[in-house]
């Protein structure tokens, strides 16, 4: 599976903050160890189940646990356009099992998608999964070291999150106007009329799963950003 070196990831921002109706930073958890150990439980894996074919779980991202433990975000571009509700397909999230055991299936239902920034929240059922804090993302600065925990390349090697870090390379519109009118879509023009905001640049490599992944706070586990590999790109490549 090809890298993609220095890839984009946006801000989890004050739209995204009223979506899932959390906001708030906490008390340093400790090291980068510690943090990731208590981020682990809150990761999750967003697919499609569809129980006559073969894998019948389809890996589509990564997603992470808010709010009172039974509500899932992740990209908005990681849920399929339509269900084949013929074939009884569901959207469900798979946890990571403990110590070597199989992942969970969890049935889920989309509860709220907001477009504009690519963002979706989910609602799944059972025992509420432990949650994260959403951090300020008015709080962090170029050159700061943040870690995000996914599934980068899927099922491949099973269902394991893996935890990266990068530097805050850039805080930077997600819409630049072109340099000529030939450089404007219909896209990007959109967009400048909704009014940009900013994403993150990280000097980190990620992969197409990682899309939907938390970006944390290393000391404290606080999200202030989520991984967005398609949506970012789309706008942001006319400039390059």
């Amino acid at each position: 599976m090809r890298k993609l070196p220095f890839a984009l990831f946006r801000i989890l921002c004050g739209a995204a903050a009223a979506l899932m109706g959390l906001l708030g930073g906490g008390a340093a958890w400790g090291g980068m160890p510690e943090t990731i150990e208590r981020v682990k439980p809150s990761i999750v894996a967003v697919g499609t189940f569809q129980k006559t074919r073969s894998p019948a779980f389809a890996f589509r991202g990564t997603g992470f646990v808010v709010g009172d433990g039974t509500l899932i975000a992740t990209n908005a571009h990681v849920l399929p356009g339509a269900l084949q509700t013929e074939n009884l397909e569901s959207i469900v999230v798979m946890i990571a099992g403990a110590e070597g055991r199989p992942p969970q299936p969890r049935e889920a239902k989309t509860i709220a998608i907001d477009r504009e920034h690519d963002l979706a929240l989910l609602r799944v059922s059972g025992t509420p999964l432990p949650a994260m804090r959403l951090g300020n993302p008015a709080d962090v600065r170029e050159g700061q070291t943040h870690a995000f925990t996914g599934f980068p390349i899927g099922s491949v090697l099973g269902f394991f999150p893996v935890t990266h870090r990068g530097m805050i390379a850039s805080i930077t519109p997600i819409a630049l106007p072109g340099v000529t009118s030939q450089q404007l879509d219909e896209r990007l023009i959109r967009r400048l009329q909704s009014g940009a905001f900013l994403v993150f640049q990280l000097d980190a490599t990620a992969y197409p799963g990682n899309s939907g992944s938390p970006l944390y706070d290393i000391e404290t586990g606080a999200v202030i950003g989520i991984i967005n590999m398609v949506f970012v790109k789309g706008t942001k490549e006319s400039a390059l």
